[in-house]
């Protein structure tokens, strides 16, 4: 019986690795080589993709990656297939839970994937398929629209909660950023590249390379594991040098009673 269990175990495990693209995307097979190389890829339903059938602005399309439902994930990576620039953002989750919303723009229908490396070295597809009129990528921030835009370039706005039953503690950031893809004629790519949050102890809680295709000023929700931190401190840059600080207090940590 432990034997013809081992052999199912086995056939239903095996063919994952090499089954067909469930969302038949095109692109599939490059974005694999690109982003993962030779690594083993399976499809992977504990990697819940949740965006919404129909994007009802295409400029800011909801999108969160749940990896919690497997174990040692080192790194998340939000792909879109079909936009200009695939690559939406890598997370690494240092002192995190695998989890990380935003908001992303999307050219025209297509597969959005997110991807979770286990320390086996194996990445875990998931997705969700996301239809659109298109041109979320090509059109211009609509911040240019207001005279003293550049004048709030990397403010941010923060909240963070107690933790929860999972003992994580929420935290939701958003940064003012026109997050330029640079598709546009005589407007120059301007996003974000770089976010990095840590403890006040300097231990670093959770990092993020971001792309061109998130939404103008963008929106992310990560779970952390803070520890004994008093708060979290938010630090990046973008890809003209332009420097993100800001600091996130956690008035519930330390108090008595």
């Amino acid at each position: 019986m432990r034997t013809i269990l081992a052999l199912l175990l086995v056939l239903a495990v095996a063919p994952a690795a090499a089954q067909d693209d469930p969302f038949g995307s095109p692109m599939w097979e490059v974005l694999r080589g690109e982003y993962f190389g030779t690594a083993p890829v399976v499809f992977d339903g504990r990697v819940a993709v949740t965006a919404p059938a129909s994007a009802e602005n295409v400029f800011a399309v909801p999108v969160a990656v749940d990896a919690r439902g497997l174990e040692g994930v080192r790194e998340i990576v939000l792909l879109a297939d079909l936009n200009p620039f695939p690559l939406v953002l890598r997370f690494r989750p240092d002192a995190a839970a695998p989890f990380v919303a935003t908001r992303i723009k999307v050219q025209q229908a297509t597969a959005v994937r997110g991807a979770a490396l286990t320390a086996d070295g194996v990445w875990h597809v998931g997705g969700a398929l996301v239809d659109a009129a298109g041109g979320g990528c090509a059109a211009p921030a609509q911040a240019y629209a207001e005279k003293d835009w550049a004048q709030h370039v990397g403010e941010v706005q923060a909240r963070a909660w107690a933790p929860g039953p999972a003992g994580t503690t929420r935290v939701r950031l958003r940064i003012r950023h026109p997050q330029d893809t640079g598709l546009v004629a005589g407007i120059p790519a301007y996003f974000i590249e770089e976010l990095a949050l840590t403890g006040d102890d300097g231990r670093v809680l959770g990092r993020l390379q971001t792309g061109e295709p998130v939404a103008e000023n963008p929106v992310f929700t990560l779970e952390l594991h803070p520890g004994a931190t008093r708060a979290v401190r938010l630090r990046g840059r973008d890809n003209q040098a332009g420097e993100i600080d800001a600091t996130i207090p956690l008035p519930w940590v330390g108090r008595e009673g």
